[in-house]
Order: C-alpha cells, then sequence, then structure tokens
C-alpha cells in the first residue's frame, strides 16, 4: 500500500479537498489545471530558496502564508522526499539531498559546464593537484563540481562550497568579471553573512576601495588570478575565468594544491594548462568565443 495515502474516509476527503485543482491556465490555447497542494509546496521551496539560508518552520510558514499546522504538513512531505532536510541542532529547514541533485542535473546540462567537467578531472590527473568548477550562485561563487588531488588537501571543500569574494582567487575573478548589478547582490549577501557569524576569518574582509579596485584591474590585464598560503595557510590556487560569445563569465577553473608544489607563475605549467582549458571549453560551448579576456569588456566591481 503507498504510504502516502490512507484508507481512511475522512482523511481522504481532507486529502482530496486540499489537492483541489489550482486555478486554470491558458497555454497554447489549451486551458491547464494543476494541484493546488502541490503549488503550496512549491511556495515553502521558493520561501527557502529566496531565503538563501536555513529557515524556521516558523518563518517558513509567515513567509509562504501559511498557517503553522499546515505547512508542517507539508514540510514532513518535502522531508521524506528529500526536497527538503532540517537540522537537527538547529531545528531550522535547508535544501535536502534530491534538490540538490535537480540543481546539479540543470546544470549538467548547461554547455559551458558540460565541456568543463571532463576536462576539469584531466587536469587534476595531469597537474596532480585538485581543480573546482565553480557558478554564479546567490551567495557568490558556488562549487558544482570538484575534482581531487591524488594527495589530500587540508581545506574544506566539496561541491556547494560558496567561496568568498574578496578572501579566494576565484572571488576575485568573479569581482573582475561578473555583471556589476550581479555582483553587488553577491556581495551584500557576504556582507550579511559576515556580519552574523563574526568569528570569520579576516581574510574575508575587503581591502580598502582603490586598492582593491586596483587589484582587480590586474586581474583584468593579466587573465589570471592566484591565492598564495591564503585563505588556507599551506595551500596556493589559480583561478582562470570561462567566458561565453558575448565575453560575459560563465564559470572559473581553479586549480588548488600545496603551496610547495602549486606552480603559480604565469609562465608555469598550471596557468598555462588552465588557459588552454579556459579557451577550449569557450570554443566548444560558445562558438566564435575570444580566447583572451578584453579588460574594456569586463565591468566587473569597482567599489
Amino acid at each position: 500500500m503507498n504510504p502516502f495515502f490512507s484508507q481512511r474516509p475522512g482523511v481522504n476527503r481532507r486529502r482530496n479537498e486540499h489537492a483541489a485543482l489550482a486555478p486554470p491556465e491558458t497555454a497554447a490555447g489549451r486551458t491547464q489545471r494543476g494541484i493546488q497542494s502541490v503549488e503550496v509546496g512549491g511556495r515553502l521551496l521558493l520561501a527557502l530558496a529566496q531565503a538563501r539560508a536555513p529557515l524556521a518552520p516558523a518563518d517558513l510558514a509567515t513567509t509562504s502564508e501559511l498557517p503553522s499546522s499546515q505547512a508542517h504538513a507539508y514540510l514532513v512531505s518535502l522531508t521524506r522526499l528529500g526536497l527538503i532536510k532540517r537540522d537537527a541542532l538547529s531545528g531550522r529547514y535547508e535544501p535536502g539531498p534530491l534538490a540538490l541533485r535537480l540543481g546539479l542535473l540543470h546544470l549538467a546540462q548547461q554547455p559551458a559546464l558540460r565541456e568543463a567537467v571532463p576536462r576539469a578531472a584531466a587536469l587534476a590527473q595531469t597537474l596532480g593537484c585538485s581543480v573546482a568548477l565553480c557558478i554564479a550562485g546567490p551567495q557568490g561563487p558556488t562549487i558544482v563540481r570538484y575534482e581531487h588531488a591524488s594527495l589530500p588537501l587540508h581545506v574544506n571543500l566539496h561541491v556547494g562550497t560558496v567561496m568568498s569574494l574578496p578572501g579566494t582567487s576565484t572571488g576575485r575573478v568573479f569581482c573582475a568579471w561578473l555583471a556589476p548589478d550581479a555582483m553587488r547582490a553577491m556581495w551584500k549577501n557576504q556582507a550579511a553573512q559576515r556580519a552574523t557569524h563574526a568569528q570569520r576569518d579576516a581574510a574575508l574582509e575587503p581591502a580598502s576601495d582603490a586598492a582593491f579596485s586596483a587589484t582587480l584591474d590586474t586581474i583584468r590585464k593579466r587573465g589570471f588570478e592566484t591565492g598564495i598560503d591564503a585563505p588556507s595557510p599551506g595551500v596556493s590556487s589559480v583561478c582562470v575565468p570561462v567566458f561565453d560569445e558575448a565575453h560575459a563569465l560563465r564559470l572559473t577553473l581553479t586549480a588548488i594544491g600545496a603551496s610547495a608544489s602549486l606552480d603559480v607563475r604565469a609562465s608555469g605549467a598550471v596557468v598555462r594548462a588552465l588557459r588552454d582549458a579556459a579557451s577550449a571549453i569557450g570554443a566548444a560551448a560558445f562558438p566564435s568565443t575570444s580566447t583572451l579576456p578584453c579588460p574594456e569588456q569586463a565591468p566587473g566591481l569597482r567599489a
């Protein structure tokens, strides 16, 4: 027997009433109907997505404009499906494993990421370091693929990790090339997180406006960024951008390895390999893509 359906008449009647058909919508000349209960559950998911942070049940109910008792029933079902999960300590809800799988499935259909995944794996094996693929997320550059190095690194990086904008080579590359409006939104979200987490490392704080702007200009001119012993001591990184045919930033390739062994020189093997891979990804995913960044076409964040 399907556990989601009860044989008790009263329960079934209430369930059917709650799953009433949603108002009809016209699409392609046909009237389409949906299940209202599914759409109500979607309101809870939307509230969680827009919050960009775990939410308490009461906050989810308020944001979704639902009574607490009704919201609780939906949260139970959404948890069973794996679309959300509840932290055992805080009691707050956050996206679940099924939501992550759906998100990654959507990303896998994007041309740039589809081209980048096998190249990232090849780079990790050839260079002997970890390689992260990052895209723009609401809170900042987010790892969507992480190829581990042959030797373990003392860093806590994984799919879903959000990179600091001022404190990592990946973040600074996004600052240099992402559209200003998108960058300001990310910066605001990260600043809010820093304000509520006093224990965050001081490296998350940006430099003065003029100095940071000069840093971004340098990144645009040379076409890549490095992080040496920062934000983790003993660990360094090199990050390069991948552009589309309009020279907009689509994702980044970041090599991460032990500082003693990762060659971060502009003429070194790591930088050359990353830039070659970025050019190949852009050319395969976006025809007519130029191979080198053009500073005048890269707006970036100018604080």
